[in-house]
């Protein structure tokens, strides 16, 4: 039974550690399945992930610090949309510079305004998002098996949790079952065909930009004001590029994008747990467990996990045929 309460506590780990993952990469599946590729979402969750924490600490309200975690990042989303569709720029320039432009701005105003290092004041009460307990999950605790999946795996998590996993379903029916996305899958593979119907490339292509961006800001102020208590420098920490590489590893499908967050999810939530991990007189440094999830990243981009093959129109700029 010990075992079995530590391997729901690893699993419960694993979703809250995938969640800033799996809207990030979902960020990058609506923006590269519309053609823009988008290696910036590093830079616009770091954004995200300052200014929700700032307002938060400020007003005391998280939902005014979600607010402007959202605003921050479509800033950023626009300024991406901007170089690389209205002024057909290279769009992983223009990604690399906002990843630059929000490392640096971060800690810049954040010293600015607050003059402790870089950081943003600890979130307190209001806050911060707290965590929603499914009813009877405190009274059926003790119950063998189903007891800790519901109240230790299931319920507890704050809101942007479950609105992460529900984008999964809302996602693939966005995609696949709307014109909506019926045109935005098309414009990432054949723009001209789009445009000859009479369907805005422009227009489609800044709409999935800027819901990447709101995607992107709600995994940002996830990482302040709901696993953390707070902005520090670079608390991204790398995953904008793990979740492009979840991504790729995903072949740019939602479910499996799920899949694959919850997998590099579950390494981190493995490295926390199990530290300096003996193997019969052999001892695995934390170093090692730390580093897991980023060996794979290197692993799944160096093609290791089969061919993907992106959007045929992915990365090239769209000039209208006069």
């Amino acid at each position: 039974m010990e075992f079995f309460i530590t391997f729901i506590q690893v699993l419960d780990s694993t979703i809250r550690l995938a969640t800033p993952l799996l809207l990030a990469c979902l960020a990058g599946l609506y923006s590269e399945r519309a053609g823009i590729f988008d290696i910036g979402l590093e830079g616009k969750m770091l954004m995200a992930a300052f200014f929700s924490a700032a307002v938060a600490a400020v007003t005391g309200s998280v939902w005014l610090g979600l607010l402007a975690g959202i605003a921050s990042s479509l800033v950023l989303s626009g300024l991406h949309g901007l170089a690389s569709i209205t002024f057909r720029g290279n769009q992983l320039i223009s990604g690399v510079a906002i990843n630059f432009l929000a490392a640096g701005m971060t800690v810049l105003v954040a010293q600015s305004w607050f003059e402790q290092g870089g950081r943003t004041p600890s979130l307190f009460g209001g806050g911060r998002f707290t965590p929603i307990n499914f009813p009877f999950a405190e009274s059926l605790s003790g119950v063998p098996i189903i007891g800790p999946i519901y109240s230790e795996l299931l319920s507890g998590h704050s809101i942007l949790v479950y609105i992460a996993f529900l984008m999964v379903p809302a996602t693939w029916w966005v995609l696949y079952r709307t014109r909506f996305g019926l045109r935005l899958r098309a414009v990432g593979e054949n723009p001209a065909a789009v445009d000859t119907a009479g369907v805005s490339v422009v227009g489609l292509r800044y709409a999935a930009v800027a819901i990447c961006g709101v995607l992107c800001g709600i995994a940002g102020a996830y990482l302040a004001t709901a696993l953390q208590a707070g902005f520090v420098k670079d608390m991204t920490a790398g995953r904008g590029f793990i979740a492009l590489a979840a991504l790729i590893f995903a072949k740019w499908r939602p479910w499996h994008a799920m899949g694959a967050c919850l997998l590099f999810g579950l390494l981190q939530a493995i490295a926390l747990r199990f530290q300096n991990i003996d193997l019969g007189g052999v001892v695995i440094p934390v170093q090692v467990m730390d580093a897991l999830p980023y060996v794979l990243t290197v692993v799944i981009l160096a093609g290791f996990v089969g061919k993907a093959v992106p959007p045929r129109a992915g990365g090239e700029p769209y000039v209208k045929e006069r």
